[in-house]
Order: C-alpha cells, then structure tokens, then sequence
C-alpha cells in the first residue's frame, strides 16, 4: 500500500542494529488477530486504533520501543495513544502518498476489495 510496513520493518532493524529491543506492531496483522472483530468503519478505526495504543503502552512499560504501522485517519484518535503514554516518547511518522500508488503497491488487494465494495468504510478512496 503506502509502505507503511516496509519502513516500519527497515526503523526496527537500524533500532535493533544499535542495541535497541523493538516490537513492531503491524496494522494487517493485527486485524487478523486482536482487532479481526473490527470493520473499517469510522467507530471500528477508533477502537482499532485505541486497542493498539494499549498495547504499545505495555511494550513501552516493559522497555520496549513499540513501532506502530497503521492508518489512523483521525487526529483525535492520534492523540488519544499519545496521551496514553505521556511517560514515553511517541513519534507520528505521517505518510502522504497518491492514491494511484497506493492502488499499485496493493499486495494484500484491499484497494480492489474495496472498490467492489466488498470492504465497506476504507476511508482513503
């Protein structure tokens, strides 16, 4: 898509290759698992979003720097993990590519699923 998890895998290798302990926590993934339960609608994104934010706090409290690659169209969301780790440090890594790209790099099809409408609520088309 984006290349959301091709630079979150690359930050978590030069982390690891300075003695850094990462966990990278991948939005796909975790829709398979703890978040499967969730659409792509506007409520599901929040609680997605709110879900991971919890979980990257445990890692952060264990010492581990959490790597979050995820779509997370709402600020206020944003905000909410920030706030839910106000002892550690939180870097949003903002990615703004054409839409004509991210169709392209689709390796999981959820571009072309949604499009034929058999994803409903994916916000960016």
């Amino acid at each position: 898509m984006s290349g959301k998890s091709t630079v979150a895998c690359a930050l978590s290798r030069e982390l690891h290759y300075r003695g850094h302990h990462t966990y990278v926590l991948d939005g796909d993934n975790l829709r398979h698992g703890l978040n499967r339960d969730l659409s792509f609608k506007a409520e599901d994104r929040t609680e997605n979003i709110r879900r991971v934010g919890e979980v990257a706090k445990l890692f952060a409290d264990a010492g581990t720097i959490c790597i979050a690659s995820l779509i997370s169209p709402y600020r206020r969301d944003r905000d909410a993990c920030r706030a839910l780790l106000p002892d550690s440090r939180f870097i949003e890594v903002f990615m703004d590519l054409p839409l004509e790209l991210c169709e392209a790099r689709d390796p999981k099809g959820l571009y072309k699923l949604a499009r034929t409408g058999k994803i409903k609520g994916m916000d960016c088309l």
